[in-house]
């Protein structure tokens, strides 16, 4: 089995996401956090389909929202960095 963990710079951001998107309209929050497990879930069960962008973090693009899950996976584990919001400046990208 294959544990996942979400670093505390993660979750802030997916909290802050899904505050954003309940702003904008009641239930888009929670409709974002279930694209988000869908992801979790692909993720562990594949963990080395998503491509390596900078060794060794790993990449899923997010289809439905503009969020990368940034990641590593070593062993029996994979690690979430960031999940990160495409349509911010880049340069804030972490590396």
């Amino acid at each position: 089995m294959i544990d996942i963990e979400i670093r505390k710079a993660a979750d802030l951001e997916i909290t802050e996401a899904y505050l954003y998107y309940e702003e904008q309209q009641n239930g888009l929050g929670e409709r974002f956090l279930d694209s988000l497990e869908i992801y979790f879930e692909r993720i562990k069960k594949y963990p080395e389909h998503y491509q390596i962008k900078r060794s060794p973090y790993r990449e899923a693009l997010i289809s439905k929202f503009p969020f990368l899950i940034i990641y590593q996976f070593t062993g029996n584990k994979i690690i979430v960095f960031s999940v990160f919001n495409t349509n911010r400046d880049w340069v804030k990208k972490p590396k």
